[in-house]
């Protein structure tokens, strides 16, 4: 029976060990991150109260521990909190990327076959009417997966060059399927041929150009994609002379996964920049910055 009745009590004063050191560690971090005026104010209404109460003596030296904790380990404590904090945010950030990256490659790999199988098909039929031109599609597909499938071995990093080559084929295989109803022209400096660049976003604004602008108008129209250099930035942009762009409409399924990218990629450094001209068209464009890009 006694042997009983000491189990219990070790277990109440191992609980209460237990709480004790929680609640402590508690108020140690507490005392690391606040202010000293918040606690010099905390303090003084904790003394008044205390007093009132008649435990002002026991609050007094309550008070006294604080401020010899916050002098001595404050400081230490809360760099620590601060380094955890940090790792924590870039672990998080880290994990938000290779999301956001598996979700670009599940959308890529749902498009790909999608355009493949269109090209493919494009071909057949070429192949039967026009072999010269079946021949050049044939050709622009070849360049067009050279460029992209290297992409998607490296995770979705690229270079402005390699996207801009990409577009180019993909430019050349819709303009043999809408004929003279597309026109395109792309500028691109030679000094910036090689700055990294995340795959797939240009790619992105040119099918919406020609999905949303082009091949609604029973004319077509005309794409330019255009690279320059803004201060410390790198400014990409997508123009069309088509429908237009509804600028209280949904960013839809791509333009939003390219909002997201940016964020993860440049912690809000980069910005997708959408223009509705009063001549017509769309100018869509992608700005990131110079330095430490992703």
């Amino acid at each position: 029976m006694n042997h009983r009745n000491d189990n219990k009590v070790l277990d109440f004063i191992t609980d209460v060990t237990e709480t004790v050191t929680v609640l402590w560690w508690q108020f140690f971090d507490w005392l690391a991150v606040k202010s000293w005026t918040y606690l010099m104010i905390t303090a003084l209404l904790s003394l008044i109260i205390g007093s009132m109460l008649g435990l002002g003596g026991p609050v007094f030296l309550l008070i006294i521990v604080s401020i010899i904790v916050k002098s001595l380990a404050g400081g230490k404590r809360r760099a620590e909190i601060a380094a955890t904090a940090a790792a924590t945010r870039a672990d998080v950030e880290a994990l938000e990327r290779r999301v956001l990256e598996a979700e670009m490659a599940a959308l890529q790999a749902q498009i790909e076959p999608h355009f493949l199988f269109n090209t493919l098909a494009l071909i057949g039929q070429l192949i039967e009417t026009n072999p010269a031109e079946a021949s050049k599609v044939h050709q622009h597909l070849i360049t067009y997966l050279r460029s992209a499938l290297p992409q998607m071995r490296d995770k979705g990093n690229g270079k402005l060059g390699q996207q801009m080559e990409m577009c180019r084929a993909y430019l050349n295989i819709m303009q043999a399927r809408m004929q003279e109803r597309l026109t395109y022209q792309i500028e691109l400096p030679s000094e910036l041929e090689f700055l990294p660049f995340p795959s797939m976003m240009i790619q992105t604004l040119v099918e919406n150009s020609i999905k949303h602008g082009l091949e609604p108008k029973t004319t077509g129209g005309h794409i330019c994609i255009t690279a320059k250099k803004l201060d410390n930035h790198l400014l990409v942009e997508v123009r069309d002379n088509g429908m237009g762009f509804n600028m209280h409409a949904d960013d839809g399924l791509g333009l939003g996964n390219i909002r997201e990218r940016l964020k993860v990629l440049y912690a809000g450094r980069a910005q997708l920049i959408i223009e509705a001209p009063q001549s017509g068209g769309a100018v869509v464009g992608i700005q990131l910055p110079l330095n430490g890009t992703h």
